[in-house]
């Protein structure tokens, strides 16, 4: 049975990630930018639109009808669908590092999106279109905290070490070239956020849970973001802190029970070996005053 309201989801995420305006997808296809929208919300849609869609947007048809892997290799139409998965999420697993994004402050958003558009003008980018694909990445970004505030689904965030040295001595946006004042600001928002992991370790409020990974790390990050009905391995190359066009990675998206079950059960060895409580928070905590320790 074809889902509709998931068809339309992952149509609006592809439509992000071609870069192609509405328009141009509604012209292409010959119907109204308002029918095209109708879709993206969940309104039946022909098979053969969708396998007119599909050439459009060079993908399979598989992808739009949710069967098999999806690929994303812009982060505005990954982070598009990591937001419409966690709209309906219960629980939230991660092994990614240094920081929950969903956890993090609202400072973190701002001096990100202030310093990505001053690396951005820096390098010759016109000023009206680094600030409007900025805006287009932090508006998705602040619907994803909001709907984590108002459903608070359940998060098991673990933490590698090596991630968390790197973020400090480098800071936020540490992997571009930045002035002096600016990584200055950038190292001090990482201790920042370090700070607030800690805090949140030592607390261990209802409904966060995180531990920091001190040995083995693991190749690769990843989330399974698990809803009442349906369950998604996400495997995820971009960081937070980068340019929407800054990379050059490929995000992957599957529901393949296969591939649910091999990264839980790595999940499962990695919280069973990570520190946690007052142990990973001064752990943490020594790390801001020297980040070999």
């Amino acid at each position: 049975m074809m889902r509709f309201s998931e068809i339309g989801q992952q149509l609006r995420a592809y439509r992000l990630e071609s870069g192609l305006r509405a328009e141009e997808i509604a012209a292409r296809l010959g119907v109204s930018r308002a029918a095209l929208y109708r879709y993206e919300k969940g309104d039946v849609i022909k098979l053969d639109t969708i396998q007119r869609l599909a050439e459009l947007l060079k993908i399979s048809p598989l992808s739009l009808l949710g069967i098999g892997i999806e690929y994303y290799s812009r982060p505005v139409g990954y982070i598009e669908r990591v937001r419409q998965l966690e709209e309906t999420a219960e629980q939230i697993l991660q092994v990614q590092g240094p920081l929950s994004y969903l956890n993090t402050s609202n400072a973190f958003d701002m001096i990100v999106a202030e310093t990505l558009e001053e690396v951005a003008l820096a390098a010759g980018q016109d000023r009206a279109v680094a600030r409007a694909m900025l805006e287009q990445i932090f508006g998705i970004q602040a619907a994803r905290k909001q709907a984590y505030q108002q459903r608070r689904p359940g998060i098991i965030a673990i933490i590698p070490i090596e991630s968390v040295r790197t973020f400090l001595r480098q800071g936020v946006c540490g992997h571009l070239p930045l002035s002096d004042a600016r990584r200055k600001i950038c190292r001090n928002l990482a201790a920042t956020e370090i700070e607030a992991v800690a805090e949140a370790m030592q607390a261990e409020p209802i409904g966060l849970q995180m531990g920091l990974l001190a040995q083995d790390q693991p190749s690769g990050a990843f989330r399974l973001i698990r809803a009442r009905d349906r369950a998604h391995l996400v495997l995820n190359p971009f960081r937070p802190d980068v340019l929407p066009n800054g990379e050059c990675n490929v995000a992957m998206v599957t529901a393949s029970d296969e591939a649910l079950l091999v990264h839980q059960r790595a999940a499962e060895v990695c919280w069973r070996d990570a520190l946690k409580g007052a142990a990973a928070a001064a752990r943490l905590r020594a790390m801001l005053t020297d980040p070999n320790v």
